[in-house]
């Protein structure tokens, strides 16, 4: 089997941030979160990097982190095409907004062979412990009937924000493994506590306590088949249903694995902060953090010190 690889979810459209944040400049050279997120990989073990972008956006990824990144890590990107549809299905007509996250991981999937892989959000800072722990399960896979899967999660007090809603993959977990996930797609801080809705006018109380996942996923070689299956089940089910917005969420595949009885999924508790910039106004509270972790000694300054642009 080969080494792990990082493959990193970059193709987001950043509708609410209102801009690119997976490149937006964060640190005191003009590092981004994933400049952070690329160094506390590399330290954990990863030697290579797969980038699922937008294939209009290749030249300034290059400037902005590549370039920098290359001397100290392998980097491959893959595009999310829109027009990458199973056989016999096409794009409805109007329809601009890329197929989700579970569609831009099975495109880096299909390039990596049989090497497992370890799947991150590109804006998302989630301190080095996660890649540790991902890494080392990843290098040792357990042998089992089932699929042997990993998500790092994070108690969702944690990872909301004050300045408006957040998406997140509620879970139900029982001794260490995930039982299922579901997908609430808008989740925020209210003067009564944490709460998701699902129409804008009712909201349902969450505990603060809840495991959720912030799609940071471990997977066997395997997993790519099950991408591969459910995203021909989401064009024949999800996409006529609603072909302008219909989205295959990561979670999803992996909930529809567990309820088939086809996947085992470790549940990796990380007790290092999480980071985020979902609003433009997440950008200052994230940037003091990391200011503090690096004068701490916990990164240099610059990160990558071969450039500082």
């Amino acid at each position: 089997m080969s080494e792990p690889v990082l493959v990193i979810l970059a193709a987001g459209m950043g509708s609410r941030y209102g801009g690119l944040k997976q490149i937006d400049p964060i640190g005191e050279y003009g590092e981004k979160i994933i400049d952070y997120s690329l160094y506390d990989a590399r330290l954990a073990g990863f030697r290579k990097a797969v980038f699922i972008i937008k294939e209009e956006l290749a030249s300034d990824f290059e400037d902005a982190v590549f370039r920098k990144v290359r001397p100290y890590m392998e980097i491959e990107t893959v595009y999310q095409r829109l027009d990458d549809v199973p056989a016999g299905f096409r794009v409805p007509a109007d329809r601009e907004k890329p197929w989700g996250t579970g569609h831009a991981a099975l495109t880096a999937a299909r390039v990596l062979g049989d090497a497992p892989y370890c799947v991150i959000n590109a804006d998302d800072f989630y301190g080095r412990e996660a890649y540790q722990k991902i890494y080392a399960f990843l290098s040792q896979l357990p042998c089992s009937e089932k699929l042997p899967c990993a998500m790092v999660g994070y108690q969702l007090r944690n990872t909301v924000t004050d300045n408006g809603s957040v998406s997140r993959g509620v879970c139900l977990v029982e001794d260490g493994l995930l039982q299922g996930v579901t997908e609430r797609t808008k989740i925020e801080k209210r003067p009564e506590g944490i709460a998701y809705t699902e129409d804008g006018e009712h909201w349902v109380p969450l505990d603060g306590e809840t495991t959720v996942s912030l799609n940071f996923w471990g997977f066997a070689p395997g997993f790519t088949q099950a991408l591969e299956e459910d995203f021909q089940r989401f064009f024949r089910e999800d996409v006529p249903a609603n072909p302008l917005k219909a989205e295959l969420y990561l979670p999803f595949v992996v909930d529809a694995l567990l309820k088939k009885g086809g996947a085992e999924v470790q549940v990796l508790e990380s007790a290092d902060p999480w980071y985020g910039v979902t609003y433009q106004a997440d950008k200052a509270m994230v940037r003091d953090a990391l200011r503090r972790l690096t004068q701490e000694g916990k990164y240099p300054s610059p990160l990558w010190p071969q450039g500082t642009n």
